[in-house]
Order: structure tokens, then C-alpha cells, then sequence
């Protein structure tokens, strides 16, 4: 039994459409994000790319549903993210999202197995544990990390936690995967690695990736690349 993808059909996957982003600080409001628009197809790979401090994490953290936009739509897989309530937000991560992360974030007391396997459990508590065992398995194997299954995350290097957490993100087989510089902690071989994984899984799978990165390289793999700054997302330029 695997878990179930959830697509939404003929429709973007993402439609982010005149949304603003501000916070309250001392002085005053602070702008993160402009007027900012947004389509991703299903299976589209998109890069966003800008300098440190325009907003581009922003944007990952309203599609992730852990932040909401001060004004403006964002529809993700059908879901209107606006207004939902926490408990709604948290079934949306689980039947929607894969999260990679820059700094890897996970368990230290667990093993590799028990990492990809807790995250499958949250998002289909349905299955059994010999189940989640079995898919955990298949998903660190498919990243090349068959023989760390009882590792904890000390005793692996910095590109075996990446790998580890692209398993983690990908086990449930979701249909969209956000990822947040998720080459940069790690040295240009590693990362291309990586990269390599994330993309071949990607593409089989039929994921649709929203990624932030500075890597001119990393952008250049994806269908589109699109330009933050100031919190203004620029035109899409043709990654190929």
C-alpha cells in the first residue's frame, strides 16, 4: 500500500496572484513582499533566485502555509491558504508539500530510518509499521543511503543529512516539494549530488518544485527561473 499523491487537475498547482507580505516592526511596517504573482504547473520545475533579503523565503513560507499573506490569493493544489485554520494548514502540509531544508533539521535522537518513517507516519497515519518501515526503506535506498538505515544524524555527513532529508520529504510521494537552499551547506560536489537526486526523483515522481537558490547552476536546471528583489518578482526567463 503506498500513499496517495494528491493533484489537482488542469489546474497550476500554485496561483499566487497580487499578494502582499508585511510585518509589524518597531518602526513601522516592513514590506517583505509586492504585488507578488505566481504559476506553477503540475510537474513544473521553477527556480526563484535574488539576492539575500528579497523575499524569496518569504514566498516558500506562504506556499508552506506557515505564514500568511497580508493581502492577495494563494491557492495551492486546489487550496485556498487564506483563512484556514491551523488544524487545516497542518492537513494541508501533510497531504501536500515535501520540505527540504538548508539546514537539513532532523531528529538527532533518531535513526535515518525512523526520521523518513516519522514523516510518513503524520502524513498517512493509516498505514502499518511494517508499512512505513518498508517505504521508508525504499525511499532512502532510492537516494543511495540503503546501508545507513540505523545511522543517527551525527554519525552521517553533511551530504548524507540532505539526502536523508530529500527521502524524508519525498517518502510520501507528495505533489509538491518546496526546497530552501538545499545545497547550501554543502561543498559543490555534494551538491551536485544532491541536486542530482532531487531532480531525478522530481521528474519520475511528476513533483512540482518550487526552489530558492543562489546557484546560478541549480537554477539553470529548472524549467523556469524567476527573479526576486526588493520583494518584487521580476519576469521568467527561459532556464533552457
Amino acid at each position: 500500500m503506498e500513499p496517495d499523491q494528491v493533484i489537482s487537475s488542469g489546474a497550476p498547482i500554485i496561483n499566487v496572484a497580487d499578494v502582499n507580505y508585511s510585518l509589524e516592526i518597531a518602526s513601522g511596517k516592513l514590506q517583505i513582499l509586492r504585488n507578488v504573482s505566481l504559476q506553477v504547473e503540475p510537474a513544473e520545475v521553477v527556480a526563484i533566485v535574488g539576492p539575500s533579503g528579497s523575499g524569496k523565503t518569504s514566498l516558500l513560507m506562504l506556499l508552506a502555509g506557515l505564514e500568511q499573506a497580508t493581502s492577495g490569493q494563494v491557492i495551492v493544489n486546489g487550496e485556498d491558504l487564506t483563512g484556514m485554520s491551523e488544524d487545516e494548514l497542518a492537513r494541508f502540509r501533510r497531504n501536500t508539500l515535501g520540505i527540504v531544508f538548508q539546514s537539513f533539521h532532523l531528529i538527532p535522537s533518531l535513526s535515518t530510518l525512523d526520521n523518513v518513517g516519522l514523516a510518513l507516519e503524520i502524513a498517512s497515519p493509516e498505514l502499518s509499521l511494517s508499512e512505513v518501515h518498508k517505504l521508508a526503506t525504499q525511499a532512502l535506498a532510492s537516494v543511495g543511503l540503503e546501508s545507513r538505515l540505523d545511522h543517527r544524524p551525527t554519525a552521517l555527513s553533511g551530504g548524507e543529512q540532505q539526502r536523508v532529508g530529500l527521502a524524508r520529504a519525498m517518502v510520501a510521494n507528495p505533489p509538491l516539494l518546496l526546497a530552501d537552499e538545499p545545497t547550501g551547506n554543502l561543498d559543490q560536489k555534494t551538491g551536485e549530488l544532491v541536486i542530482e537526486l532531487l531532480f531525478d526523483l522530481a521528474r519520475k515522481r511528476g513533483t512540482s518544485v518550487v526552489l530558492v537558490t543562489h546557484d546560478p547552476a541549480l537554477a539553470a536546471r529548472a524549467d523556469r527561473v524567476v527573479t526576486m528583489t526588493a520583494g518584487e518578482l521580476s519576469e521568467t526567463l527561459d532556464a533552457h
